[in-house]
């Protein structure tokens, strides 16, 4: 069974940073992405990408409050030396601790509150050098309909050495556990925030067939784990 495509509106969107609900369910949203091996996954994409390099430089978009990149750095910065991370969001909740544990870790991470749109054209809020990001996304891409989400890849693409995202796989196993998480405790922004993440998500190729067509780019895209669509483009 397949269904469409369909962008709604989520409330965590909409909620202030502070409200107790948007607290609880940013903390869900870790637990999610760790029960989703967010981690590795991501982690596995990167390697081919970084390992080797003596210095590199990253961007995420949607970065939120910083911890998806933060677990995935005390895994790999052993193999990722001297990483300058750039943590772009409309309204980032990136605590001080959570920069320091980069900093720790010899990374050099940098606030960027900005419209990806905006950035994506000029740069804004960027101090570092200028040499192309990686730029990467998490459960991001399926916030936009398809023609505002071609025009974002067509920016991601005009800007970036590579990227990589991970989504939500729409299909019939993710929407049943999106429907499960009250579950593990998940409070009510996170229970409806799932099923509409689902229903937003993506299969097969359709990333693809709305990343810019022009040559000078490898893309893989496709199933990663039980519940997660991955698309991967490196400039050739």
């Amino acid at each position: 069974m397949t269904f469409a495509r369909s962008v709604q509106p989520e409330w965590l969107d909409h909620l202030p940073a502070s409200d107790p609900r948007a607290i609880r369910s940013r903390g869900d949203l870790r637990r999610i992405n760790r029960l989703m091996a967010t981690t590795t996954l991501l982690g596995n994409a990167l390697d081919p990408l970084l390992v080797g390099r003596e210095r590199a430089h990253l961007v995420e978009l949607g970065a939120g409050d910083g911890n998806v990149m933060l677990r995935l750095a005390r895994v790999r910065a052993k193999r990722w030396p001297l990483v300058r991370l750039g943590l772009l969001d409309l309204q980032p909740v990136v605590t001080p601790a959570v920069l320091e544990g980069y900093r720790a870790l010899d990374w050099t991470p940098e606030l960027i509150q900005a419209d990806v749109f905006d950035w994506l054209a000029d740069g804004s809020g960027m101090s570092f050098s200028n040499d192309a990001p990686i730029i990467v996304a998490n459960l991001f891409l399926h916030h936009f309909d398809d023609p505002r989400l071609a025009e974002l890849l067509q920016g991601i693409a005009s800007r970036a050495s590579a990227f990589v995202c991970l989504e939500p796989r729409r299909s019939p196993t993710a929407l049943l556990g999106s429907r499960l998480l009250g579950v593990i405790g998940c409070n009510d922004v996170t229970r409806h925030d799932a099923v509409v993440s689902v229903r937003a998500g993506f299969r097969d190729g359709e990333l693809s067939a709305l990343w810019p067509s022009v040559g000078g780019w490898c893309l893989a895209e496709g199933a990663a784990g039980m519940f997660n669509h991955r698309f991967v483009a490196v400039r050739t």
